[in-house]
């Protein structure tokens, strides 16, 4: 029925023809960045909009310059598959003051830009958040400075701004996969099917420490996927007897004729009173009890490293 009251459910090729719109990365690096980075520019082509990066995040933003350049069909060709950002990420005190904020915002209108595409974690969509808010403020101060003049304060009055959450820890609510978590599942499974053929070889305990910060998703997904024998979480904190819990695990695990162990710890573990759990604590914990060979393996930036799968470059596109 809609249609024949030609309800158009589609955006028109041109429909936002000379509107301003800028794409930057900022934080950690997650896959999947320069595929988000791709369709922005080109969905901001086709709708017709002037588009443009912001090099090196928010300090790109706040220096200006040449950090903010024009982009076209071109400039995101054959980027799809890279891991990283190509157009840089880097963390700036200077955005977290209001004088920050201001030069940031004097640089976006210069460039007449009132659109922003914010992808990164939670402290990235935060600082966007923050100057969404603070936005009209900052105009009004500009123009008060005779930095803009008043037709400027007019036809930059609004903010408008999309977040999209790039981060490999899968801790932003509201969505149910962030950019980069898929990747980043798969470099850890990699890591840990490596290990587990020197540990059974050698019968050994390998501890896997996963990045995750206080979400522990990657090592919950990666435990199970490993058949891992033990795990620790942020949001589960084990049992005050933990410590012989797990050498029970161990030893029955042993006594059934099991060669290898593996034991996946989030980074952001802890125990009950809140103190961490790490991956150095768990093998003096088996060590001491136990005595099995053990060795801790901490994966690192290599978890954030490497090619998008293809699950983030489809999660971005569309």
């Amino acid at each position: 029925m809609e249609s024949e009251r030609g309800t158009k459910r589609y955006l028109e090729c041109g429909a936002f023809k000379g509107r301003g719109i800028a794409v930057f990365t900022s934080g950690g690096d997650s896959q999947g960045m320069n595929a988000a980075v791709r369709a922005c520019v080109r969905m901001a082509i086709y709708l017709g909009c002037k588009v443009y990066f912001i090099r090196e995040g928010y300090q790109g933003m706040v220096d200006g310059g040449e950090n903010i350049v024009e982009a076209n069909w071109a400039s995101v060709s054959g980027i799809i598959h890279k891991g990283g950002t190509v157009i840089g990420s880097a963390r700036c005190m200077e955005f977290k003051e209001r004088e920050g904020r201001l030069k940031a915002a004097r640089n976006l209108i210069k460039k007449g830009i009132s659109n922003l595409v914010v992808i990164g974690g939670d402290g990235s969509l935060t600082g966007a958040n923050l100057f969404r808010q603070e936005w009209s403020s900052l105009v009004e101060e500009l123009h008060s400075k005779g930095d803009i003049n008043g037709d400027q304060k007019l036809k930059f009055g609004l903010l408008n701004i999309v977040g999209m959450v790039g981060s490999i820890d899968n801790d932003f609510c509201g969505t149910d996969m962030t950019i980069g978590t898929d990747s980043a599942l798969h470099r850890i499974v990699e890591a840990v099917d490596a290990t587990t053929s020197t540990a059974f070889s050698h019968q050994r305990v390998f501890i896997i420490e996963v990045m995750g910060r206080h979400c522990g998703y990657l090592a919950l997904v990666s435990a199970i996927c490993c058949e891992a024998d033990y795990m620790f979480v942020p949001e589960e904190p084990p049992p005050d007897n933990w410590p012989q819990l797990l050498c029970d695990k161990l030893t029955q695990a042993r006594n059934a004729g099991q060669r290898q162990n593996t034991i996946i710890v989030s980074e952001g573990a802890i125990d009950n009173k809140g103190n961490p759990i790490t991956g150095e604590m768990v093998k003096k914990v088996i060590v001491d009890a136990v005595e099995l060979d053990t060795r801790v393996t901490v994966l690192g930036h290599i978890q954030r490293g490497g090619n998008p799968s293809a699950f983030d470059r489809i999660l971005v596109s569309f």
